[in-house]
């Protein structure tokens, strides 16, 4: 083992979960040498084609990485270490939503403008055969140019916008991509919806938590009523020409939303979340060109980080 490396404990967690070769294409792989090199290269950013040779041909790798992005492996992966933790109460549901933006890369243009590739139900048989698409695949961003691929211009360049959801303990629980001028509120029911933490066992996955908090870029009607309406607790500072305009309204203008300080001093937990995040190079810098491959970068990430607290 090198450091980085999956563990023997870590790799009993995962190894059940992962696809099975329908021996069609020949034997995979082993699936843990393949997610060894995924790691390295989330941790050094290095180009894929300059992967050490311990990892096995870096083709596979890469590959590997772009198929597990696509049909839905690394969320399910995701969820799954989510379900375990929430079976033991070990997730904080006081959770925080913030952004941040990720500069990309010049290899990060330049994706050809067609759409993501198919999902299919099973590994690609032989030429001409009929293919399905996976009813649980989720949607995927691309073929638009650089909008489509969460690619958005700025001032210093290409940027990504990381929109996220955290728990108490500074852990993602949802995550979204977007081009780096969008803005923060418009993204927050999104990231409210792709909250889903699966139960052990029977019962439906949970979707709401016991309160929230974020910062002044969310703090908007549309927003308060979406929480309200789900009777979500939240401490979320007013904008000040919100508060001039409610004034100058007098009595007509309502009365002020209720805030609680020090619940929205823990918000510093999606911060943290997201400076952990940024410690893996391959996130701190984009430099995957389709949009959903580097969603799956920013998930396995996440995965790790679940894996390993």
């Amino acid at each position: 083992m090198s450091r980085g490396d999956l563990t023997d404990a870590e790799w009993a967690v995962l190894g059940s979960l992962l696809p099975v070769s329908n021996n069609r294409c020949g034997r995979w792989r082993d699936h843990r040498q393949v997610i060894n090199g995924i790691i390295h290269r989330l941790g050094t950013g290095v180009q894929w084609r300059e992967l050490p040779e311990r990892f096995g041909p870096w083709k596979t790798v890469h590959k590997r990485h772009l198929r597990w992005s696509a049909d839905g492996t690394c969320e399910r992966l995701l969820h799954h270490l989510q379900a375990v933790a929430d079976a033991v109460s070990g997730i904080d549901w006081d959770i925080n939503v913030d952004s941040t933006s990720i500069r990309a890369h010049q290899h990060a243009a330049g994706a050809r403008r067609k759409p993501p590739p198919a999902l299919l139900a099973g590994e690609k048989g032989a030429a001409g055969r009929s293919v399905h698409v996976r009813a649980d695949a989720p949607h995927l961003l691309g073929g638009g140019g650089a909008p489509g691929e969460a690619l958005g211009r700025s001032r210093g360049g290409l940027t990504t916008k990381v929109h996220l959801a955290s728990d108490g303990r500074c852990r993602p629980l949802a995550l979204l991509v977007t081009p780096g001028q969008r803005a923060d509120c418009t993204q927050f029911i999104p990231v409210m919806d792709k909250i889903r933490v699966p139960r052990v066992g029977s019962g439906r996955p949970r979707r709401l938590p016991d309160s929230l908090s974020a910062d002044r870029a969310y703090s908007n009607s549309k927003i308060r009523t979406y929480l309200r309406r789900r009777g979500i607790s939240h401490a979320i500072p007013e904008k000040r020409d919100t508060i001039a305009a409610r004034e100058r309204r007098g009595s007509r203008g309502g009365r002020p939303p209720g805030f609680d300080t020090e619940r929205c001093a823990a918000r510093n937990t999606v911060e943290r979340a997201v400076n952990t995040l940024k410690q893996f190079r391959a996130v701190a810098t984009r430099y995957d060109k389709r949009a959903y491959v580097f969603l799956g970068t920013v998930t396995a990430a996440a995965i790790l980080i679940w894996l390993r607290s």
